[in-house]
């Protein structure tokens, strides 16, 4: 870990509590790496040999069963992942790849579980972060569960709409396929989901998307912060 990265790190949630002593230590055995997009970084079934901080970048989180291959999840900044398996010093559940260039902190799990015991303030910092992981994974539960592929689309389209500026214009910040997976769809249903929102002004060209008409897309998806506010 370079001295200049430090401030940096301090500065995440997870360690702005810690004691000095404590946060020192972490440091001294932790990475900051920058990985190019695609890489795969943990693999489904193997032991959790460290836990992952992504501070710049997305992480597509995915698995695989029967031949068949599903995307559970995209971790973007400042988000943790596989959090749960470090602690109980468990297996990945899930396989992580880069879904763009990112840089993502390391730090081996067991200095990880030293630090949860030693360090209060930590420990609470891990409560919470674990609360929000799961309060996040019924939020996507409900989207899957009670909306169309249209409403999720609809509503994932006004979710990059809004963190990017809310002009009118977006930019899909992962391919359509990752979209789709992510989205609990097939390309070619996300196909027809983009076809059924042209009447409500949306343009797509590659991974640029036009909303004419944004007040429509809202009556359409009926966004809910029970499912949508992802600050909650």
């Amino acid at each position: 870990m370079r001295a200049t990265d430090l401030p940096e790190v301090r500065a995440l949630g997870l360690f702005s509590s810690m004691e000095e002593k404590h946060f020192d230590a972490l440091m001294e055995v932790a990475y900051l790496q920058t990985f190019p997009p695609q890489l795969d970084l943990i693999a489904e079934g193997d032991v959790a040999d460290f836990l992952y901080i992504v501070v710049e970048g997305s992480v597509e989180l995915y698995a695989r069963s029967n031949g068949r291959e599903s995307t559970m999840g995209l971790v973007r900044p400042v988000g943790t992942f596989i959090l749960a398996a470090v602690l109980k010093d468990a297996v990945y559940l899930m396989s992580a790849r880069t879904a763009q260039r990112s840089k993502i902190l390391l730090i081996p799990s067991q200095n990880i579980r030293q630090a949860f015991q030693q360090d209060a303030e930590f420990a609470r910092a891990i409560v919470q972060e674990l609360a929000s992981c799961y309060r996040g994974v019924v939020k996507e539960h409900k989207n899957l569960k009670l909306r169309t592929a249209v409403e999720r689309l609809a509503n994932r389209l006004l979710r990059y709409h809004n963190d990017q500026g809310g002009n009118g214009s977006l930019e899909l910040p992962h391919d359509k396929r990752t979209l789709a997976s992510a989205l609990g769809m097939t390309p070619e249903n996300l196909s027809r989901a983009f076809n059924t929102l042209k009447p409500y002004g949306v343009e797509v060209e590659g991974s640029t998307i036009r909303l004419a008409d944004v007040k429509a897309m809202e009556t359409l998806a009926k966004p809910n912060p029970l499912i949508d506010d992802r600050k909650t």
